[in-house]
């Protein structure tokens, strides 16, 4: 139909940015905007957020639940990769971003928008995230970024609701930014930008300080199916259920507290506060399991996995092959990894105390120092010689008589007395009695 206007798909959370970006986009593109508000666990008036979104001109104001789909989908799968972004951060927020983007392309889709939006900065890693996202499953769609293109400042954009009749938060803005999902809560900016300066109290929501947790410890058993919590003290849950109760229970105890200097994709380091304590104790819990599950190789091979798995969630890059084919391999390595693991929640710490599995690699008969002890000792001498024989081999020949380098110290104040040997040909062995000869 002639004159009929383009829609966009805006990234919607009901805050300042996002409900100035409705009117902004419609100014700035002559377009149709259709709001999508994507439930992942945080706290939020979504029914609210959606009347409001209709009021300051959305055409379409769109909420989804996607708890389940985020939990099944992407919260597991970090789980069962172990993924920790450079050791610390259990990547909530980088989690969540490329499901958002896969909920605005089937959006854009199904109400045939030529454009997505979202409310990200230039400076920040969620940018990246939604607009590679949004480009590989949907490369025809346009991504708009209005808070990287207009220019305002905060008190600009304050003063650019009022003029449009724009419905701003009255409440005192908090000082940080805070984003929060089932899985975590990330905290940023303000006094927290100095990195020598103790997180103030108001900080921390999800967890109690350990001075003030109770005195005496919890105790809960987490069961596992293939790598997947199932299961609380023996009574099961589904995902999202699970995550929330944990996250209740640990942060009681004041467990799941996170001070991470981070280095952002954008080439800048950052100060970032996180709260997760339903993923601290899952994680823990997981890899102790895996430790009982998994051979040595495989343990060692998928910490390097895990590491690589981190580093594409955080980097934006969910939607691609890697992703795809690590996830493969992820999956298989999880066969086994059912059981039950019981972890000690204490004082802003969380100790697994206990662990059984059907399919444990852990055998007692073989560990135990004790009666019923079935390790054949003796072979222990045959096994040290071959695995050490490289080892011996080459300091015989060329180490001992080095002196110089690093490893130096390793060769004797006094040298062994060498028999000499004419050149090419190798020296003769002692003659050794057919009771030596049989010793390794």
């Amino acid at each position: 139909m002639a004159g009929k206007k383009e829609k966009v798909v805006l990234a919607y959370s009901g805050g300042l940015d996002t409900s100035v970006a409705i009117q902004w986009l419609a100014e700035k593109y002559n377009v149709d905007i259709i709001t999508l508000t994507v439930d992942v666990g945080n706290p939020k008036d979504f029914a609210a957020a959606r009347e409001k979104a209709l009021k300051i001109g959305a055409l379409k104001a769109i909420v989804i639940d996607a708890k389940e789909m985020f939990v099944k989908y992407f919260i597991w799968h970090a789980l069962q990769a172990n993924a920790l972004y450079e050791g610390q951060y259990p990547l909530a927020t980088a989690l969540s971003r490329p499901l958002m983007a896969k909920l605005l392309v089937d959006t854009a889709l199904e109400e045939g928008a030529n454009s997505v939006a979202h409310g990200c900065t230039g400076k920040g890693n969620d940018q990246v995230r939604f607009d590679v996202g949004v480009h590989a499953l949907a490369p025809h769609l346009k991504v708009l970024a209005p808070a990287r293109e207009w220019g305002m400042t905060r008190a600009e954009t304050i003063a650019y609701a009022h003029k449009r009749g724009i419905p701003i938060p009255i409440t005192k803005k908090s000082p940080y930014s805070i984003d929060e999902c089932l899985w975590g809560r990330s905290i940023e900016t303000g006094v927290l930008e100095d990195p020598w300066v103790e997180p103030p109290a108001d900080v921390y929501t999800w967890t109690k300080s350990p001075d003030k947790t109770p005195n005496k410890p919890a105790y809960v058993e987490i069961g596992f199916e293939k790598g997947i919590p199932v299961s609380l003290d023996g009574q099961e849950y589904d995902g999202v259920t699970l995550i929330q109760r944990m996250n209740e229970l640990a942060g009681d105890h004041g467990i799941g507290r996170i001070d991470h200097i981070e280095n952002r994709l954008v080439g800048i380091k950052s100060r970032e506060i996180y709260e997760a304590p339903a993923a601290t104790v899952l994680l823990q819990a997981h890899q102790a399991l895996e430790a009982m599950t998994l051979s040595k190789d495989q343990m060692r091979f998928k910490q390097k996995v895990a590491i690589e798995i981190a580093d594409i969630i955080y980097n934006g890059l969910w939607f691609s092959a890697q992703n795809r084919d690590l996830a493969a391999y992820i999956q298989s390595s999880q066969r086994y990894v059912t059981g039950t693991i019981r972890t000690k929640l204490f004082k802003g710490s969380a100790q697994v105390v206990g662990r059984t599995a059907p399919k444990s690699l852990y055998n007692l008969s073989l560990a135990t120092y004790d009666k019923g002890d079935k390790f054949d000792q003796s072979m222990s001498v045959g096994f040290i010689h071959i695995w050490g024989l490289p080892v011996v081999t080459q300091s015989q020949v060329q180490l001992l008589g080095d002196t110089e380098g690093p490893l130096s110290i390793i060769a004797p104040k006094k040298q062994l007395k060498k028999t000499k040997t004419a050149p090419g040909k190798p020296a003769r062995k002692p003659n050794r009695s057919k009771q030596e000869q049989g010793k390794g």
